[in-house]
């Protein structure tokens, strides 16, 4: 944490037009991210993670925009960038992992062309020189150098998913943003993925952006953990303090919908009820109408993201009462209750 920022975001926002009007995904987002760490974002879908991933390189749908905020990678304003200079960064010092492997791939070209093309095109390397880099990418993520000469319909969800992590490390990127890259992948193939990246992560010292809705995957892979909720930060940290010591009660809420399988009594529950419509967020905190310690405050005056802790940082008004929450909110009960006062009102 106290390493440079290789990437900063500050007070950026992000809104949709729609028939309806303008939604607002992501709200006044401000976060610092050194080189060389793994942090991931979680939350609900719909809370703004893969908004937020998007609008840092600017690939949002054509009714996306960022509206306010500058988002800096290595002292650039990304944000303002011509889009000339920001098609430079992309894929070469910022990468992105999609979320689905199957659509990442052409179909009607072999899987060598579309790495080898995007290294002479975009690398400026030569195809000889391509070629063999190509080789050295697939060794690189565990799959035989032969098999580049397959189509994608040839390759298994898993293989996918790695050479669309080879195609993301063709031109050494500083930044990977990995947009749930195991979604619909078994345990083992998710397994050897998370494996890789951490490898990656290691040996070429990169920095990664992982979004989930895997608490455990984030456990696993990254040193630090963001929980966005209804399109702000609600708790960001160290993972082992907000995944130990959470300070929100969102937090607490998904820690408390995660199975045991050390604890054959505990019953997971869910969180009650939905993020609110950004069309028009509430005035107060955006969980106060699921959280079952919310009081007046809550509802009237929105909390600011604070600290908590020298690393650890959580928008709640309550944050000193969070030993209190945390030990009621072991209890399922709790969610079930708040729940029940939900569909009595």
């Amino acid at each position: 944490m106290n390493a440079p920022p290789l990437l900063s975001l500050e007070g950026v926002s992000v809104s949709y037009s729609t028939i309806s009007g303008e939604i607002g995904a992501v709200s006044n987002v401000t976060l610092a991210i050194p080189e060389g760490v793994a942090i991931g974002f979680v939350g609900e879908s719909g809370c703004g993670k893969t908004t937020l991933a998007k609008a840092i390189i600017r690939l949002l749908p054509p009714n996306g925009r960022i509206v306010a905020g500058r988002i800096y990678f290595d002292g650039k304003d990304l944000a303002a960038l011509p889009n000339r200079e920001l098609r430079e960064i992309r894929g070469r010092d910022i990468a992105l992992v999609p979320q689905s492997a199957m659509n990442s791939l052409n179909p009607v070209y072999r899987v060598e062309t579309q790495l080898v093309e995007t290294m002479v095109v975009r690398g400026g390397m030569g195809r000889k020189d391509a070629r063999l880099r190509a080789k050295d990418l697939f060794q690189m993520v565990g799959i035989s150098p032969a098999r580049l000469q397959d189509y994608p319909h040839q390759f298994s969800g898993g293989m996918k998913q790695r050479a669309t992590i080879a195609l993301a490390m063709a031109l050494t990127p500083r930044l990977i943003i990995a947009d749930e890259p195991t979604t619909a992948l078994d345990v083992l193939v998710e397994a050897r993925i998370l494996t890789l990246l951490q490898r990656l992560k290691e040996d070429h010292g990169l920095t990664l952006i992982y979004i989930t809705h895997d608490l455990s995957v984030v456990s696993r892979t990254c040193g630090l953990m963001g929980v966005m909720y209804a399109g702000e930060f609600v708790e960001v940290g160290p993972t082992w303090n907000v995944v130990n010591e959470p300070r929100h009660p969102y937090t607490m809420g998904l820690i408390a919908a995660v199975p045991r399988g050390d604890d054959r009594r505990w019953n997971p529950v869910s969180i009650p009820g939905s993020p609110p419509l950004l069309l028009s967020p509430p005035p107060g905190c955006r969980f106060a109408e699921r959280c079952p310690f919310a009081e007046k405050k809550c509802f009237d005056e929105h909390p600011a993201l604070r600290p908590v802790g020298r690393t650890h940082l959580a928008a709640c008004h309550f944050a000193d009462r969070a030993d209190e929450f945390l030990d009621r909110a072991r209890l399922t009960d709790v969610w079930r209750l708040s729940l029940v006062a939900q569909q009595e009102t």
